[in-house]
């Protein structure tokens, strides 16, 4: 397995089809994605002060979009920590294998919206930071 790290990571823009009646984001795996898309999520009515996430992935694959509002993501690849912020529709967080996330400081009225590679998967999931150091020293 690739050593990825925080620069892997990458701001994708997404379709944006402009109309006078309103915007659309059309999203297709493998078409607009570097994935297959096998499930969606999203998190929203949090509440103010709290934190998501808190975990890496062995294999999944990710894309992070403030469907409406904005969030912090913090990225940290074990050597590396970067911040980004996600605040338009239009664009998405690109979270590759490997990669501890921390989803922080949400607008009122965030919406994440979350597509991924796989299905749910709890042997995929590393939840624990010591736990996710000693497997980015392992590889």
């Amino acid at each position: 397995m690739k050593l990825n790290s925080v620069y892997d990571c990458s701001i994708l823009k997404l379709s944006k089809i402009h109309n006078r009646a309103g915007n659309i984001t059309i999203l297709e795996g493998m078409a607009s994605l570097p994935f297959d898309i096998k499930r969606v999520y999203y998190l929203y009515d949090i509440p103010a002060g709290e934190s998501r996430g808190g975990h890496a992935h062995k294999a999944l694959y990710q894309l992070v979009v403030a469907a409406s509002g904005s969030f912090d993501i913090l990225l940290d690849d074990g050597i590396n920590k970067k911040v980004v912020t996600l605040n338009r529709p239009d664009y998405g967080l690109l979270i590759v294998p490997g990669i501890w996330r921390e989803l922080m400081e949400f607008s009122s009225g965030a919406i994440c919206l979350v597509l991924a590679s796989h299905l749910y998967d709890e042997d995929d999931y590393i939840r624990h930071y010591e736990d996710f150091k000693s497997y980015k020293n392992d590889l």
